[in-house]
């Protein structure tokens, strides 16, 4: 779908899948390692999936990860669907800020740097630093039940914002990203847009969010859902179009995040319901994308779930994490560092040479020969 200048069509071209053949390199070479294949278990297929994205056999270590949060507020959790006060997503990025938010000591822990993108925060710009809040698109978005949550503008304006940012990371040498979001009312739109992407109901992508909601807001979310897919279906075919009417920012940009990471062929570590519905949304547009893609944990979130399926993606961990902000995939990246590092560093066994060509044996029959002869 071209858009003015942004067009979507030229994903499909842009984007290759990761290296098949070198892939049977790295499963070749893994077969020539002394401990049986089965030994490692998922982590023998995520070293050949790293070799396959870093273009190289054997793979190299991950040095330089980052974490990427997009931050926006979402105009929908002014019905009650979410634990948090409406617009105080801000509180949240704070937190993330000053090191005492869940990501952020998981993040310190790995020694991963932590980036905040803020689109949609509904605050004043002057209230964060700028190298936060210098890609915002607007403050806050529209709820999206009954109006738009960006104008077609914002919503390419966002997308673009995310392709930038990649591009950013992938200059800059990151070798990993780890996505995740920052969102009070978050969940909402990720659940419309999986429910449209996946043809299904409300209620069957409808969760309890990232505090866990009780049984009158689940239902208030579940209809928020419900509304929003009706205004959402008939313009399934338009990926822009989509997330400006039932998306917002920072989904928007997450979006662009992730086709613009696999054009720079940087791998991506997916977090949790908010990730997956915006690479739900990215499959859609350009086909091969989630190959370049993880997804970290299994949240427990009836949506994530659905999106995982829809892309036949297994999540590396399963331990219902549903506080966001990255966690998971921070969670996780211990998982892929490891199978880096063994990928890269266990040798590989040689093969014993077949019998009379090692200069052992036959050379002391050799000797042995020699002497006879000579004594004849």
């Amino acid at each position: 779908m071209s858009d003015g200048g942004l067009n979507l069509d030229a994903f499909g071209d842009l984007i290759e899948r990761p290296s098949a053949k070198l892939r049977r390199e790295a499963e070749g070479r893994r077969a020539r390692i002394g401990y049986p294949v089965q030994a490692l278990g998922r982590l023998d297929d995520l070293g050949g999936w790293l070799a396959a994205a870093q273009g190289r056999v054997p793979v190299t270590a991950i040095e330089a990860p980052k974490a990427v949060l997009f931050a926006g507020d979402h105009g929908v959790a002014e019905l009650g669907v979410s634990a948090r006060p409406a617009g105080s997503a801000v509180t949240l990025v704070r937190a993330a800020l000053e090191g005492s938010s869940p990501a952020a000591i998981l993040a310190r822990r790995a020694g991963v740097p932590l980036r905040i993108v803020d689109t949609s925060l509904d605050c004043p710009a002057g209230e964060l630093p700028e190298e936060v809040t210098r890609h915002r698109v607007r403050r806050g978005s529209g709820r999206i039940d009954i109006e738009d949550a960006l104008t077609r503008e914002e919503a390419e304006q966002a997308f673009r914002a995310g392709m930038a940012v990649a591009d950013e990371e992938a200059d800059s040498g990151t070798d990993l990203l780890l996505l995740g979001d920052i969102s009070v009312g978050g969940t909402t739109p990720a659940g419309v847009l999986i429910a449209a992407m996946c043809g299904t109901d409300a209620s069957v992508v409808t969760g309890r969010g990232g505090i866990r909601i009780d049984d009158l807001a689940w239902m208030r979310k579940c209809a928020a859902i419900r509304d929003g897919l009706r205004r959402g279906r008939p313009i399934l075919g338009d990926q822009l179009a989509l997330l400006a009417a039932v998306g917002g920012a920072d989904l928007a940009a997450m979006t662009g995040f992730l086709l613009q990471s696999a054009v720079r062929r940087t791998p991506v570590i997916l977090d949790g319901v908010v990730s997956a519905a915006c690479a739900l949304v990215a499959q859609r547009i350009a086909f091969r994308s989630p190959d370049w893609w993880l997804a970290g944990q299994a949240s427990g979130e009836p949506g994530q779930a659905k999106a995982l399926d829809r892309m036949a993606m297994d999540p590396l961990l399963d331990h219902g994490v549903t506080v966001g902000e990255g966690s998971g995939a921070l969670l996780a990246l211990p998982l892929v560092r490891a199978a880096a590092d063994l990928a890269a560093e266990l040798p590989e066994v040689p093969e014993p040479a077949p019998a009379g060509e090692d200069g052992g044996a036959d050379d002391t029959d050799d000797t042995a020969q020699a002497a006879i002869t000579e004594a004849t």
